[in-house]
């Protein structure tokens, strides 16, 4: 995949995400040495399969030989430093560059290998978790235009750089996307391709909605809501270099490559009522109702504190005056008996929940009347009791807190409201799976 940069030179790139795991092939001898026999087989068994030539084997064995070496190093300490770990999981990546180099240029498709480090991203020191340094987008686009040849297909590890002092870093989550539009926007490209397994961001979950559909287009800000309150779509973090240089993030289909796919860009089109239907499952939920008179100072900033006291993260939010119900993630170690419900309860009566599941709708908030109309008509004729609503700071999302037993009811009948009932809603029909793990991110102007 190509296009046009700079004067008419075509620029390709192919950023790949290892989707190996290192502890599944990984054995202790009796000797308690670590065996890594099986990982070996399964390189080997692709090395022999295509007869790469000698120059890949030799990398590949000597990064398995490093590999071997460290993470025995890793059974003599019994201890993997968080510094440590991010240079073992950085080997599926370096090992999978090199064999997808070597099989284009076998079946003629020029390419060369690189490691993130050696087109110029470099990130902090936060080891598991690593930030991309804004002084690499100077440094990549000078690497691109010097040392990569436009000509041939430049094929770099996704998910992982080096800080400054040349330690192996990991990005987290949205890593290996974070990757590609860090490179995407640094070379001024025309748009950046992210490829799954799905033909674009759909319309809800067709493992819920068999009848989901690809959406044409959704704006940098829908998408990071969609991916925040559960679609599989690209990580937030990882839109960031594309959305401050305003560069379209095109979402396509690995496995059906002719069709358009998801159009991510800076304005919303403006042509559908309800974008997208996505949901969070097994959340909890909190009515904080003060004790205090009404009109009492600080009853608000008392309940943040204690939030911010035990490191508890909200995600969705109603308040008033003298009460607030929220919602925290499945991941928010919470419990009945947890310190935070203790405190708050000095001021106020407190109402914990479990088994709750936030719907969210990326819509039409200028037209929030006749969403939240069709939403509530549905919810009586289904008997769904809303315990929550949010609408909030943002501009393109309406949040409903419900049972989770209601959720999937609740989805099936709004999407045949919003989108199976009116062809206009359609763009097309997909049956395929929630997008997976990207297997490769390609970006192309």
């Amino acid at each position: 995949y190509g296009g046009i940069v700079d004067d008419m030179k075509v620029f390709y790139c192919i950023f790949c995400f290892s989707i190996s795991s290192l502890p599944v092939c990984l054995f202790m001898k009796k000797d308690g040495f670590v065996d890594v026999g099986a990982l070996r087989r399964l390189h080997e068994v692709a090395i022999d399969k295509f007869d790469f030539p000698k120059e890949t084997r030799d990398e590949v064995t000597a990064l398995l030989n490093e590999c071997e070496d460290m993470l025995n190093g890793v059974r003599l300490l019994q201890e993997l430093s968080p510094k440590s770990l991010d240079q073992l999981v950085s080997y599926g990546e370096r090992i999978s560059v090199r064999i997808m180099a070597a099989r284009l240029n076998q079946i003629g498709v020029a390419a060369k290998s690189y490691d993130a480090w050696e087109v110029g991203i470099i990130t902090d020191s936060t080891f598991g978790d690593a930030d991309i340094l804004k002084s690499s987008a100077e440094s990549i686009r000078g690497i691109f235009e010097t040392q990569v040849d436009p000509n041939v297909v430049a094929v770099v590890t996704g998910f992982i750089g080096k800080d400054d002092n040349g330690r192996i870093t990991t990005l987290g989550r949205g890593g290996s996307d974070l990757t590609a539009t860090a490179i995407g926007s640094a070379c001024d490209l025309d748009e950046i391709q992210v490829w799954k397994d799905v033909d674009g961001i759909l319309t809800s979950d067709p493992r819920v909605v068999p009848n989901a559909s690809p959406v044409r287009f959704v704006s940098f800000e829908e998408a990071s809501e969609l991916a925040y309150f559960g679609a599989q779509v690209l990580h937030p973090i990882a839109m960031r270099p594309a959305m401050k240089k305003n560069i379209p993030v095109r979402v396509k289909n690995s496995y059906n490559p002719s069709h358009e796919g998801t159009v991510i860009k800076k304005e919303h089109d403006g042509t559908h009522l309800v974008t997208a239907i996505t949901c969070k499952r097994n959340v909890k939920m909190l009515d904080i109702v003060s004790t205090r008179m009404l009109g009492a100072y600080g009853f608000l900033g008392t309940v943040f504190s204690a939030f911010e006291k035990f490191r508890m993260s909200v995600d969705v939010l109603a308040s008033s005056e003298v009460s607030v119900s929220l919602t925290l993630d499945k991941k928010q170690k919470l419990t009945p008996d947890h310190p935070l419900l203790k405190e708050l309860r000095e001021c106020a009566d407190v109402t914990f929940k479990r088994d709750r599941a936030i719907l969210t709708l990326i819509a039409d908030i200028d037209r929030s009347s006749e969403v939240l109309a069709t939403v509530f008509r549905v919810f009586s004729e289904e008997n769904i009791r809303v315990e929550m609503l949010s609408q909030g700071a943002s501009k393109v999302n309406i949040s409903f807190v419900l049972k989770d037993d209601d959720i999937e009811r609740a989805i099936v009948q709004l999407h045949k409201r919003f989108f199976e009932e009116n062809d206009s809603f359609l763009s097309a029909t997909s049956n395929t799976p929630l997008m997976a793990e990207a297997s490769a991110d390609l970006v192309a102007p």
